[in-house]
């Protein structure tokens, strides 16, 4: 009698971690180009668009400011002031709102027994991320072919400021994208609330400028945070009053953690309840 012996492959037990890996991959994989014809114009390169937004919201503010010959509120250059403080802010909103509303735009695919809510959230945090990215590039391209400096005066600094700010983006993202799951309308609420995280987050003004109490009280918007840090980077002289990067990073990991915890308390809810 022949013994006929195979050999064992990991990538196809359903109870190795091998394979649960790969199946969470394929989950992932299939969210992702969902979501990008879902929302790219039904078209892959539809997702070069991402990054335009945000320097389209760049160009108006300084339409405006040109039109009505303001000057930078701190440092040489306009262009630089704002991009300092709009890429950060607007990297937190697009991360953060974006994964919100994935919940809403892909929750027919909650009923396939393979998808969950952190897959859908985590594949949009991927894309929006690489947007991110994206929007750096080319804005330094921009600055630079307009004759500004788009070098940080401490390069550590602005990167560990734009890691921070996407740790932020994620944790909130996911906290509100699991709040979203259940009430679908908090995605509308915090797109709200993110107009007043706008308008407190500096990127139009210099915080130093601002009386002591009131800078104080801005202070709590972790968004406000990532750009003074950001322009701190930047700009030598540039002494924040509030600057505290100890919160920043733990306000994103706060946030992340609680999504996180809140989404196992309540997978059963939401998955019933598709």
């Amino acid at each position: 009698m022949t013994r006929t012996i195979t050999q064992y492959d990991p990538g196809h037990d359903p109870r190795s971690t091998h394979y649960a890996l790969k199946q969470k991959g394929h989950v992932m994989q299939a969210v992702i180009l969902r979501d990008v014809r879902t929302r790219f114009f039904n078209h892959g390169l539809g997702f070069l668009l991402v990054p335009l937004w945000p320097l389209a919201h760049m160009f108006i503010l300084l339409m405006i400011y040109t039109f009505m010959g303001r000057k930078a509120p701190f440092g040489d250059s306009l262009r630089l002031f704002f991009a300092t403080g709009l890429l950060p802010c607007l990297t937190f909103m697009y991360v953060s709102r974006f994964m919100a509303l994935s919940i809403v735009i892909n929750r027919p695919m909650l009923a396939i027994p393979a998808v969950k809510v952190l897959d859908i959230l985590f594949a949009r945090a991927f894309l929006e991320v690489i947007a991110a990215f994206l929007m750096v590039f080319l804005t330094f391209l921009i600055l630079l072919s307009l004759g500004d400096n788009p070098f940080p005066n401490d390069w550590e600094q602005a990167t560990l400021a734009f890691l921070s700010t996407i740790l932020l983006a994620i944790g909130v993202g996911v906290l509100v994208g699991v709040i979203t799951s259940m009430f679908t309308f908090f995605a509308t609420v915090y797109a709200l609330t993110l107009i007043v995280v706008y308008i407190s987050s500096g990127t139009l003004f210099v915080v130093s400028a601002l009386p002591a109490q009131a800078a104080y009280a801005l202070s709590w918007n972790p968004a406000l945070q990532a750009v003074e840090w950001m322009r701190s980077a930047f700009f030598p002289t540039y002494n924040s009053p509030v600057l505290d990067k100890y919160y920043l990073l733990s306000f994103g990991l706060g946030a992340l953690f609680l999504g996180l915890v809140l989404e196992r308390s309540v997978r059963r809810i939401v998955l019933e309840g598709k």
